[in-house]
Order: C-alpha cells, then structure tokens, then sequence
C-alpha cells in the first residue's frame, strides 16, 4: 500500500522549481504552468526555500495543511488543479502517477523548512 501522506524536497535549478525522488525515477523533474508561482506562495516565509524545502502532499486532509487544491480538468496527459483561496491555478504533469493511481480530486499541501547541515 502506498504511503497516504507523501514528501518531496523540491529546489531552485535554472531558475526552476525542481526535485528528485530516486524511488519514483525522478531527476530534476520541473514544476512548469502555474505551479512555480504556487510554490512562490508557499514558500515566501521559509528562508533558503531556493536551496530545497519539504513539501507534504497527500489527497485527504492533514493536521498543518496550507493549500487545498481542487481538480479541474485534464490536459496533456497531466491535470490542472485550483487553489481558491489564493485564485491561482497550476498544471501537474503525469509524473503525478508517479504518486496516485489516479488524478485525487483535491490535494492538500504543505511546505516547511528543510534542515541543513548548517542549521543544527
């Protein structure tokens, strides 16, 4: 059974967001359509968020949760999500089946800090 709460670490490459999951094959795989700007939004109070932070998602709720994002339709293979409260919208390509058997009819998100070498 997959796991029902998920995390990633994405980071800033070429001036993209990006992040790497060996488990699901992934390398550098970019955020692109809307998505960029709601990591923006997410992040904006996480200092170094550029260097990688984590990202909790899951398709039901969490205890933390920042952003509830609504299904709205399919596009290329990957799925446009809402995220009402900051009217914005993003596409998720279909490294999202990487995730879920199917496109979750919402996801719920959360972005934190990730701890560096550095930092403890």
């Amino acid at each position: 059974m997959a796991n029902s709460i998920m995390v990633i670490a994405p980071y800033r490459y070429e001036e993209m967001w990006v992040f790497d999951d060996p488990q699901a094959g992934l390398v550098q795989e970019p955020f692109v359509s809307g998505i960029p700007q709601m990591i923006d939004r997410l992040v904006v109070d996480i200092p170094k968020a550029e260097q990688g932070f984590k990202l909790i998602f899951a398709q039901t709720p969490f205890p933390g949760y920042q952003a509830q994002l609504d299904w709205l339709r399919q596009e290329f293979g990957g799925h446009w999500y809402r995220w009402s409260a900051e009217e914005m919208e993003g596409w998720l390509c279909p490294a999202l089946f990487k995730y879920f058997a199917d496109a979750p009819p919402q996801l719920f998100c959360q972005a934190e800090a990730k701890l560096f070498q550095c930092d403890a």
